[in-house]
């Protein structure tokens, strides 16, 4: 069986998922045994396109959070191969039974992540909250509106405070750069902010700075003998740094030893990159 293949919209995506026929309870239990058992990669695939249509359900009901809905199915597409992986046919239910709760973790999880940059829903109680957060709704007066936030903050066990901060963390949802200003809609955010990078002669004379540190690196290197240059790479070069342990066991000596011979290279490396750097023309 083979996957659905969104090719440009979203609707022909959808209009192949109309046409998946569920699974009868025999035959899912047949192909989930064969999957666990032996790891049959075909059985996962159409257990997994079997209950496409449940994703495609269960994402739609996430929509209002104004996220791409082609999005949403993906996130809840990865929650459905989760639960396949993890489902047990032998315990007697179904497989949309389980995978409901990966199904929706995953569109939540990706939610969170996408409303706001400020990272929202750090605890298990504002996650809680964010879900349910429109359930304080609309109301014609200021008391209307405590005390149903009141009341939502008894049934979540949490404080009131943590309600209207996780509401006022909602509502001001971020501000993309990129969204179009001005009466004729011109020009973006984006537009009207500062380059505060360095301009081109700047850049250019680091470029040439690092490029010479680097020559007179190699060149002061190359004026200490075999031992301590090793040392030198080996302590400050090498993408795991050795220890001064690890060095005196590879030459066979004491940790103190290796510390003097490296004071002493590095001394050496000093006065080299010293002289060379003040010999070099400026720019």
């Amino acid at each position: 069986m083979n996957y659905p293949v969104a090719i440009n919209q979203l609707d022909q995506f959808l209009a192949q998922v109309r046409t998946i026929k569920p699974l009868t309870a025999e035959s899912e239990f047949a192909l989930a045994v064969k999957f666990r058992e032996s790891g049959d990669v075909e059985a996962a695939h159409e257990l997994v396109i079997s209950h496409l249509p449940f994703v495609v359900k269960i994402a739609f009901q996430y929509r209002h959070y104004m996220l791409p809905v082609q999005d949403l199915i993906q996130e809840g597409s990865i929650g459905l191969m989760k639960a396949v992986k993890r489902f047990d046919p032998h315990k007697g239910y179904r497989l949309v039974s389980f995978a409901i709760w990966w199904i929706k973790a995953y569109i939540k999880n990706y939610i969170l992540k996408s409303w706001n940059l400020v990272k929202l829903g750090t605890t298990q109680a504002q996650r809680k909250l964010f879900f349910r957060i429109g359930d304080i709704g609309e109301h014609k007066d200021a008391e209307s509106r405590t005390e149903r936030i009141e009341k939502l903050a008894q049934e979540l066990n949490v404080r009131s405070d943590d309600v209207i901060e996780v509401e006022a963390r909602v509502k001001a949802r971020d501000w993309s750069l990129n969204e179009a200003m001005g009466e004729d809609k011109d020009f973006t955010a984006i537009d009207m902010l500062e380059d505060e990078s360095d301009n081109q002669e700047v850049q250019m004379m680091a470029m040439e700075s690092e490029k010479e540190l680097c020559e007179a690196t190699g060149k002061a290197l190359k004026k200490l003998d075999n031992r301590e240059r090793f040392i030198v790479e080996k302590r400050f070069m090498d993408d795991s740094p050795w220890t001064l342990q690890k060095l005196g066991e590879h030459f066979g000596t004491s940790r103190e030893r290796m510390r003097q011979i490296e004071k002493r290279a590095l001394g050496k490396l000093k006065r080299e990159l010293s002289t060379t750097l003040t010999e070099a023309p400026a720019y």
